[in-house]
């Protein structure tokens, strides 16, 4: 009997150009996602933000306004320029909350319409991020139980007002913004007490929740994106601290309540003892917030500190990282994950932080998770942020695609470079098989 061919070679002589009929009708893996991203709902969202911090200090006297401390009030065009020019259509945006809601009832929206037309113009896809570390004067700080109620009215109205925006941050960090004001004395009320971080952190949780139904009255498809800080503490002692051991289980304290997630044991008695009362815990556990919710882990090389013998602490960078952090979230809540928030200080290691920041997203992806977007935050130069704001420098912060004379920084470029790789990745690979839709199939690639 004559040997007969390989069967790739029929294929190879068939099909000329090496695949079968079928894999361009999306059957196989194959295209790889590059290209600059586009506005399909259906990619993976590559983002920066606009440092929009605003907390208090010197016990109220004096306000951080990094919306103008960074030049954003003057070059605002500018600045959404820069985004729409990167090739980014995802922007984490705050709108200044302490000077637009004026009171019950009253609001300014001079600036707010002006930057939501443009971004709107642009055709760039908001997150609004409508607290961020702090409130109106008139409202004075989050120890006032009030806040839920008068925050949830605001963000109502901003949901009215823009009704095209459909993804929000309600409260930025709930964690970390209840811990500076409340138990570490560096913002707003600047109390350092138990008793302070579970007041704070309950009205932030709970105008949070009352913000979600809000937004949802108005837009019911809403888009939560709840970004909070990925950290943890390393020991590096040989006997181990209790104390060290609850304080790593609180930082899950903020999504507990939230998505109603009962908390650890020993945290549950650390609320109760501080002042949560039986029936605040049972109005969180009804049931999650209404919105699609989008669980965003913000992480820095700060966010991972280690306690020393001596009782000093040090940085300690990528022990765990985004991944392992984020993974320890995801497997308590279940949620799509976004990274929020990364950067670095040092301009000339800013670019290679990004790529490995991305490449623990393609980590998480490869394992499973769904990992909807990253962001580079932010788009300039801050202020102050090694100091967390607790004081008046005017440090730069080298850690913007931009400097504050909205010139490019390396990590520009390297973000770029990211996007024209990646920034057609779908965000759930092979996800569109779930749209009812006459667009021809395409090919794709597990990324």
């Amino acid at each position: 009997m004559a040997k007969k061919e390989s069967f790739l070679a029929v294929i190879e002589r068939e099909h000329k150009n090496g695949e079968a009929e079928g894999d361009r009708h999306g059957g196989a893996s194959g295209a790889d996602g590059s290209g600059l991203p586009t506005r399909s709902p259906r990619n993976f969202m590559f983002a920066t933000g606009i440092e929009c911090s605003y907390p208090t200090i010197a016990h109220g006297r004096m306000r951080r306004d990094m919306l103008d401390e960074c030049g954003h009030y003057t070059h605002w065009r500018k600045d959404l320029q820069l985004v729409k020019s990167l090739g980014l259509k995802v922007l984490r945006y705050g709108l200044p909350y302490h000077t637009v809601h004026l009171g019950i009832g009253k609001y300014d929206w001079s600036f707010a319409d002006e930057v939501m037309h443009e971004i709107k113009r642009l055709g760039i896809t908001p997150i609004l991020d409508l607290l961020h570390f702090g409130v109106p004067d008139w409202l004075g700080n989050f120890q006032n139980p009030e806040l839920p109620v008068r925050f949830a009215a605001y963000a109502g109205a901003v949901a009215k007002r823009y009704p095209w925006v459909r993804f929000y941050t309600p409260v930025n960090e709930i964690y970390v913004c209840a811990k500076f004001s409340g138990k570490e004395g560096k913002w707003n009320e600047q109390l350092k007490s138990g008793k302070g971080f579970v007041t704070a952190l309950k009205h932030l949780v709970a105008a949070n929740t009352l913000a979600c139904h809000a937004i949802a009255r108005q837009r019911p498809d809403a888009v939560i994106v709840q970004s909070e800080s990925a950290e943890y503490l390393h020991e590096a002692c040989a006997e181990k601290s209790p104390l060290i051991a609850r304080d790593n289980q609180l930082r899950f304290l903020a999504l507990d309540l939230l998505y109603s997630h009962p908390p650890d044991a020993d945290v549950m008695c650390y609320m109760l003892d501080n002042g949560l009362t039986r029936e605040e815990y049972a109005w969180n556990m009804r049931g999650e917030p209404p919105g699609y919710q989008v669980m965003g882990n913000d992480y820095y090389g700060r966010n991972e500190t280690m306690l020393l013998p001596d009782g000093s602490t040090a940085s300690c960078e990528d022990v765990l990282g985004w991944y392992q952090i984020t993974r320890q979230y995801y497997d308590r809540y279940k949620k799509p994950v976004m990274h929020t928030e990364t950067n670095e200080f040092d301009a000339d290691l800013a670019p290679n932080w990004l790529w490995k920041q991305w490449v623990n997203v393609l980590r998480m992806r490869a394992d499973g998770v769904p990992v909807l977007g990253f962001t580079w935050y932010s788009l300039t130069d801050q202020i102050d942020w090694d100091t967390g704001l607790a004081e008046k420098r005017g440090n730069v912060n080298a850690c913007g695609l931009y400097d504050l004379d909205r010139q490019p920084r390396p990590v520009a470029a390297a973000y770029r470079q990211l996007l024209a790789a990646f920034g057609k990745i779908a965000i759930v690979p092979h996800g569109d098989i779930f749209q009812i839709t006459g667009r021809q199939a395409v090919l794709k690639t597990d990324v």
